[in-house]
């Protein structure tokens, strides 16, 4: 989804768009938010650092339009996590897949699934980022943007991360700083020579071990937190306060 959108925008990242993989079936088949939310959301921040450049108000209209990329999507598929939508996760026995994506088309249907998609989260992404009322605030604004910036993630990057706050824009799903760690993690991966990642990346892994003993083995960000965040200004006053600082500096390290 990053790459169909990316190129909508006449913008290829190349680099960025392969570390996405493990993103897939909700965080490496974790069966949270949809692959397609993540790149869509990633491909938001890019446009909005294009448009606006970086700083914490782009990381704002980032956020934004990840909320409204969130709506649309369960708009469409009355669900955002892979699982509800698909019925299999990394628990699912082999011919639980096989049954899904052979016997009942299920590649198919995340094709059609994906070009539907990406057709409103172009729409919703332009609109978004074409409205003037945005909220202004100091940094830091998304703990997704915090812990890239703690990575030693480029200003673009940065933004790009901004909208997976809270669980994607806000919506209290899957940790969008675990998000952000993967994907930055898979982009320190390809920097390397010879370098290289796929859907079942060893150090996203790692990653993910990290994060579930800082969070007691809870993934969802509404959880962790005790609720959802009610608005851009909710959040970082969290953040200002030293919310989930325990988890970003484990995620950075």
């Amino acid at each position: 989804m990053l790459r169909v959108l990316n190129r909508a925008f006449d913008n290829p990242l190349e680099k960025e768009e392969h570390a996405t993989s493990p993103l897939a079936g909700g965080i490496m088949q974790h069966g949270y938010q949809c692959g397609m939310i993540w790149g869509a959301a990633l491909a938001a921040g890019a446009q909005a650092y294009h448009l606006f450049g970086a700083g914490s108000q782009t990381e704002v209209k980032a956020i934004a339009a990840a909320q409204r990329i969130v709506e649309s999507f369960h708009s469409i598929n009355k669900n955002i996590n892979c699982y509800e939508i698909t019925g299999i996760d990394r628990s699912s026995s082999a011919m639980q897949m096989i049954k899904f994506f052979i016997v009942k088309g299920g590649t198919l249907h995340c094709f059609h699934m994906s070009g539907k998609y990406s057709k409103a989260a172009l729409e919703e992404i332009n609109s978004s980022l074409s409205e003037n009322d945005i909220e202004t605030h100091s940094a830091p604004v998304s703990c997704s943007a915090m812990l890239a910036e703690k990575m030693g993630a480029s200003e673009i990057q940065k933004v790009m991360a901004a909208g997976l706050a809270g669980g994607i824009g806000l919506c209290g799903g899957a940790c969008g700083a675990l998000g952000a760690a993967i994907w930055i993690t898979g982009l320190k991966n390809l920097e390397k020579e010879g370098g290289k990642i796929n859907f079942k990346s060893p150090d996203a892994s790692k990653v993910i071990e990290k994060f579930i003993k800082c969070t007691d083995y809870e993934f969802e960000c509404s959880k962790i937190v005790g609720r959802k965040f009610k608005n851009v200004k909710d959040h970082a006053n969290y953040l200002h306060e030293g919310g989930c600082l325990k988890i970003i500096e484990a995620l950075a390290n």
